[in-house]
């Protein structure tokens, strides 16, 4: 993340908020757009966040579909779980890193004294991360549809694109966690130590009936198996293990305890900075 496209990017929205004059809503709508095409210009955030789960979905969802297993229909189940796996790693990522980034050059520091509200910074992130899971989940259901021959009523396309793009708002908590407790060179390290065994577990990359009895044991500790759980049921292929109503109160937990963490971390921050 470049010192010169932060730079543009803050000072863009500083700039548009002269006195107070505008709106809270105006405010959240600059910082959101201008995280936005931040990140869009970034490739190393972009790709991984794009391609990958296409890219994945490609080997695994349409290649199983001749294979061995061919009797599981994994390219449905991929669509659900892979879009879940690029959602969570989308808010992971762009608020994790990219606040682990801004905390290390001080650009929080810098948005701090400026007008806008002490909140626009996060919640542009947040909307930026959704808008990044929105564009993966669009691009993933057409190719699921066209290369996976996936056939869902319109509806259940319409549910499990909210649930999954909403979905990034727990995740965004914990990136929001990590980002005020890690640093800028170890942040994207520690995501990935977390993310990638959790989708594992989780049941995001192989069915969770698949896996030994010690990981399903695991996986209900673990907020991205709820997370994909919930998507799986808006298309039946849950393990009926919860009600929908479980999962969302397990994430609901698991977001406040991560913005427990975070405001914790952005406490010592305070007092590091004025102590």
């Amino acid at each position: 993340m470049s010192t010169t496209t932060m730079n543009t990017a803050t000072a863009a929205t500083a700039a548009a908020i002269p006195s107070g004059r505008r709106s809270v809503a105006r405010i959240l709508a600059l910082e959101s757009k201008y995280e936005f095409l931040k990140l869009l210009r970034m490739p190393a955030y972009v790709i991984p966040t794009l391609a990958f789960p296409l890219v994945f979905y490609m080997l695994f969802g349409v290649a199983l579909r001749q294979g061995p297993a061919s009797t599981y229909n994994f390219p449905t189940y991929l669509i659900a779980t892979y879009g879940a796996f690029g959602v969570m790693n989308a808010a992971l990522f762009g608020l994790g890193v990219g606040l682990a980034v801004e905390r290390g050059q001080g650009w929080l520091l810098f948005k701090r004294a400026t007008p806008m509200p002490p909140l626009a910074p996060y919640v542009g992130k947040l909307v930026m991360c959704m808008l990044f899971g929105a564009i993966m989940v669009s691009a993933l259901f057409t190719l699921g549809a066209t290369a996976g021959s996936v056939r869902l009523p319109l509806a259940t396309w319409l549910s499990l694109a909210g649930v999954q793009i909403l979905g990034a708002i727990p995740f965004a908590a914990f990136g929001l966690a990590i980002g005020y407790w890690a640093g800028p060179n170890s942040a994207p390290a520690i995501i990935n130590l977390i993310s990638l065994p959790a989708a594992f577990g989780s049941g995001m990359w192989i069915p969770i009936q698949m896996m030994p009895g010690v990981v399903r044991k695991i996986a209900p500790f673990l907020p991205s198996y709820h997370f994909a759980q919930l998507a799986l049921k808006t298309i039946g292929m849950d393990d009926h293990r919860e009600s929908a109503g479980q999962g969302v109160t397990v994430l609901a937990v698991s977001t406040l305890l991560s913005l427990g963490l975070a405001w914790v971390g952005w406490r010592r921050d305070e007092g590091k900075t004025f102590g």
